[in-house]
């Protein structure tokens, strides 16, 4: 029996989607139900379904960041979306993501039988996980579309945040993965350390600062999220191959 998770913050669907499918004619088990987004990243986490049945659109949940998380760090996974969002693009790109259905509120049984039958026969063709590595063909694949997806989010939220206190685990909890999953992701796509990349993002808006003879050099090192002046000269230094001084001297 494959094991099936529902979220939706509509209670009336859950119940309705529990109640309406006969599950066990179709070789599945719900093992669960959650509310919102965060409640079922917990729930798909602990109970490590085969099929997750979800809206997309939910409060205080990217719906595509969440879809990216799950088929990044859990590959096999099977989603099909159930959702009253209607817009092309967003659902071509939770399709790239690896949804095997897009399926829009009010949805017809038939189609909801069809996306169920689907996602099982994947799951059915999938070599057992010891025999090695799943066909370039499977949908799985898709989970290196979500990785790059999630690194994107994660490297934009960096650019962003990067003068202030962040760490590897800010970033994670905004893309709905562990730290040691993006961690992973960072290395692999990009091909340096989280804090590589975050010392590189501040020494680049330093030297912008820099450009600025007005602002002293302290005055720099904090808007970038140093509180060292020391500790920053030696980064620069590092990264760009002078002092702060001496970059700003270069820049005539």
């Amino acid at each position: 029996m494959y094991k099936v998770v529902l979220v939706d913050d509509e209670h009336i669907i859950l119940d309705g989607l529990t109640r309406a499918v006969p599950w066990g004619d179709m070789g599945c088990e719900v093992v669960g139900t959650a509310g919102n987004g965060e409640e079922g990243l917990r729930l798909i986490r602990e109970r490590r379904p085969d099929i997750l049945l979800t809206d997309i659109r939910m409060p205080n949940m990217d719906g595509l960041s969440m879809v990216a998380a799950m088929r990044s760090e859990f590959p096999r996974l099977q989603i099909a979306v159930l959702t009253a969002f209607r817009d092309f693009e967003y659902a071509q790109t939770a399709l790239n993501l690896g949804v095997c259905r897009y399926l829009l509120k009010p949805s017809k049984l038939d189609e909801l039988y069809e996306a169920i039958r689907t996602m099982t026969a994947r799951l059915d063709a999938l070599p057992p996980l010891e025999e090695g590595a799943e066909p370039e063909d499977d949908p799985a694949a898709a989970g290196s579309a979500a990785g790059n997806f999630i690194v994107r989010q994660a490297m934009d939220f960096m650019q962003a945040h990067c003068a202030e206190h962040l760490s590897l685990g800010d970033v994670a909890d905004h893309v709905y993965v562990s730290q040691w999953h993006l961690s992973k992701l960072i290395n692999k796509h990009v091909g340096q350390s989280f804090f590589d990349i975050l010392g590189r993002m501040r020494m680049e808006r330093a030297k912008t600062l820099l450009a600025d003879s007005s602002l002293r050099i302290h005055a720099v090192a904090e808007q970038v999220g140093y509180a060292d002046v020391a500790h920053f000269s030696k980064s620069f230094k590092r990264l760009v191959g002078m002092t702060p001084g001496e970059y700003r001297d270069s820049l005539g």
